[in-house]
């Protein structure tokens, strides 16, 4: 299926291929590999989290950043 033949559904159509899609994939006997540069993001950020510099905002904190 090509990206004009799923614009061609509707949105109620496309939700409930995407929640049929997702089902099929939480019942597979083994998980997706995550890909390479998965790791290579993850150990940059835990490197960020690690520095003397990092600052941690609580769950309130960053509500009202994006408020």
């Amino acid at each position: 299926m090509s990206i004009p033949d799923i614009k061609k559904m509707t949105i109620q159509e496309r939700l409930t291929t995407m929640e049929h899609i997702w089902d099929s994939l939480c019942h597979e006997d083994r998980e997706p590999e995550s890909p390479e540069w998965h790791e290579t993001i993850l150990a940059e950020r835990k490197k960020i989290m690690d520095s003397p510099d990092a600052k941690f905002l609580t769950i309130e904190q960053l509500r009202e950043r994006y408020r």
